[in-house]
This record gives structure tokens, C-alpha cells and sequence, in this order.
């Protein structure tokens, strides 16, 4: 991708090369629940919302403000991204249940992981870097990482606030384009 971009700046004549970039925090690929390549790289130098999800948990309402941030703030930079754990004992069974009940449920048209492990010696890498980023892991479902921009900046919030509250608007409306 690199050497594109900087045979594309030599042959527009620019001055300097294209820099491309891509955090360590970012530098990540997972497969969304219908089974296509999600590289978290494609996101960077945008706000990324990540939640770990759970079909029958008592947060799961949370998914129609999330949703709707989502269609909200996608133009204007903000990227929601759904991880699927039974980390907590309270998500379906398969994948293709996941994703069904989300689509059905919920009209969820983010983008949804596959499920994996978001929290002690078997979390992903990803939540791994997450949780010492913002200084604390997922304690139950549906706690949320805002990645800034910058890729490097992580906050964290508990299950409890909910994604249109005022503890994370304040932080992610600056980050908007």
C-alpha cells in the first residue's frame, strides 16, 4: 500500500510523499459475523466507538443507541464497532445467530466481529491493548473503548453509561469532522 501511494505522490508531482500510518493499537484483523475481512487500519485517523456485545444481556437495549450514533455520526467520521463475547456467559451460540439477531432485532448496520474473548488470559490481543490503553477491562457486557483519531488515545466506559451519554459525547463530538 505504501509504495502506491508513493509512486501516486511522484507521479502528481507533490513535494513530499504520502505518509500512511497505522497505530499499533489499530494494526488488528478480525472477520465480521457474515464472514468478510475487517482490518481495523481502514479506520484509522477516525473516532472508533468499540463494545463488547452480548445477545441476552440486560445492556443489550443498548444496541438502538448505538445504532443510532452510528447513523448519526458515520459521515461525519465515527465508526461503531460490535465484538460479540460470551466472556459473561449471556451470548448465543454461533455466529450466525449473532448476527441474525442483531439484523432482526435491532437493525444493527455497523460493522459486528466474530465472537472472541474480551477479557482475561484468552482476550484478544485487540482488548488486551484496549485495556491498557484506558486502564481497565470490560467488567461485563457492553463496556465501551473510544479510540481517537490519533489511534493512540483510548477512553473507557462502563457498562452502565450509555454510548449517547453526556460522559461520552463530550469526549467524541471534538473528534468529529
Amino acid at each position: 500500500m505504501k509504495i502506491i501511494q508513493l509512486l501516486l505522490a511522484a507521479v502528481a508531482g507533490l513535494a513530499a510523499p504520502l505518509a500512511w500510518s497505522c497505530s499499533p493499537l489499530l494494526d488488528h484483523k478480525f472477520t465480521s459475523l457474515q464472514g468478510q475481512p475487517v482490518n481495523l487500519c481502514a479506520y484509522a485517523n477516525r473516532p472508533i466507538l468499540v463494545v463488547n456485545t452480548a445477545s441476552k444481556c440486560g445492556y443489550t437495549g443498548q444496541f438502538e443507541k448505538l445504532e443510532a450514533l452510528n447513523t448519526s455520526y458515520e459521515k461525519r467520521g465515527l465508526v461503531v464497532l460490535g465484538f460479540p463475547s460470551n466472556d459473561f456467559n449471556q451470548e448465543l451460540a454461533t455466529n450466525r445467530e449473532i448476527a441474525n439477531f442483531c439484523r432482526l432485532t435491532y437493525a444493527i448496520e455497523f460493522p459486528m466481529i466474530e465472537q472472541g474473548a474480551v477479557t482475561g488470559a484468552k482476550a484478544s490481543p485487540f482488548f488486551k491493548q484496549l485495556a491498557s490503553a484506558a486502564g481497565e477491562a470490560p467488567q461485563w457486557n457492553f463496556h465501551k473503548y473510544l479510540i481517537a483519531p490519533d489511534g493512540k488515545t483510548v477512553y473507557g466506559f462502563r457498562s452502565a453509561v450509555e454510548p449517547d451519554s453526556p460522559e461520552i459525547m463530550k469526549r467524541l463530538k471534538p473528534m468529529l469532522k
